[in-house]
């Protein structure tokens, strides 16, 4: 167990600013909480949304720790933490939002029920990447849209950070799984498994060749804008649309005469909110056993970046030009 009282840690203190290296305190815990040890920090593109302020659903008061996953070592429990001891590998989406102190620094002092065993066959480097998008397809497939075997499912965005985790998912319990993308994207798309549509492909064309015609049992959207309108059209009578990008104006009709549901994804409602985070250590916990068992890889970019070069991670994301997702090491 360490007695170091100090760590270093990035921390932003002004929004569209790089990010100051400080040593700061190290985090004390409460008896919920254990101290982990982080070696690898996650970055999504919301943590980009996030530094430059253009993110009004998850505020960071400055200045604050960005980063919301993380994967570490636990060094110290809360008096009333049983499912975690010394040593334990971890990792979870654990904050970074709302005011919660995030990854981005040695340590870190997390609520105990939103952490998993991390899988023994993953790298700290890997383990990090897969949180916020593993809970994110989590929660639409099978919490909102509880999925089952022999479905037909559609992800729009399936090369994508949630959209190819979710083909994973959608894949291991057991789904037919298509998935529209760009036509760069296809050979990804089709490595994890999903029939490959073109996301320029009229709706009305690629269900008369997949589902003749009828739709498809669940669409998740990971894209947003036209095409959650797109979803509403492409989903099958009596079918269940989820998207994690729901905002804005829709029309509803396209769905409503399909006698369809739907159901948005907000997965960082646990943190902001203190509710239901247990769940989240759960969902960890399941795609613990997936990543075992070897039905969930994540796609990660072969760039390695330290807590000096994060400002560069950012920057590829915000430019579009990340292929797999990033990881600072720490």
């Amino acid at each position: 167990m360490s007695t170091q009282l100090t760590m270093r840690a990035g921390v932003l203190e002004a929004n569209n600013t790089p990010l100051r290296l400080a040593t700061i305190s190290r985090p004390e815990i409460g008896p919920r909480e254990v101290l982990v040890r982080v070696r690898a920090s996650g970055v999504n593109p919301l943590d980009t949304k996030i530094h430059a302020g253009a993110a009004a659903h998850a505020r960071h008061p400055l200045p604050a720790i960005p980063g919301i996953d993380l994967a570490g070592v636990v060094e110290r429990t809360g008096r009333e933490v049983t499912r975690f001891k010394v040593g334990d590998e971890v990792y979870g989406m654990t904050g970074g939002v709302g005011g919660v102190p995030g990854s981005l620094a040695e340590f870190a002092a997390v609520d105990a029920g939103l952490l998993a065993l991390k899988p023994a066959n993953l790298s700290m480097r890997e383990a990090a990447a897969l949180p916020l998008i593993v809970i994110t397809a989590w929660e639409g497939l099978i919490d909102r849209a509880a999925l089952k075997a022999g479905q037909k499912v559609l992800i729009h965005g399936g090369a994508g950070g949630v959209g190819h985790v979710a083909i994973q998912i959608a894949r291991a319990f057991g789904a037919d799984v298509f998935a529209t993308g760009s036509a760069s994207q296809r050979a990804t798309i089709e490595g994890f498994g999903a029939v490959f549509i073109d996301r320029d492909s009229p709706v009305e064309a690629y269900l008369a060749q997949h589902t003749g015609g009828r739709g498809f049992d669940i669409v998740y959207d990971t894209v947003g804008g036209k095409v959650l309108d797109a979803s509403f059209e492409a989903v099958r009578r009596f079918g269940h649309v989820v998207s994690a990008l729901g905002w804005g104006t829709h029309a509803l009709a396209p769905l409503s005469f399909r006698a369809a549901t739907y159901s948005g994804v907000f997965t960082l409602l646990p943190l902001l909110s203190g509710e239901g985070r247990a769940h989240h250590g759960e969902i960890m916990t399941e795609a613990t056993r997936l990543v075992e068992a070897g039905k969930l890889v994540p796609l990660l970019n072969p760039r390695r970046f330290k807590m000096e070069s994060v400002g560069e991670a950012y920057a590829l994301i915000r430019d579009h030009a990340a292929k797999g997702k990033l990881v600072v090491e720490i």
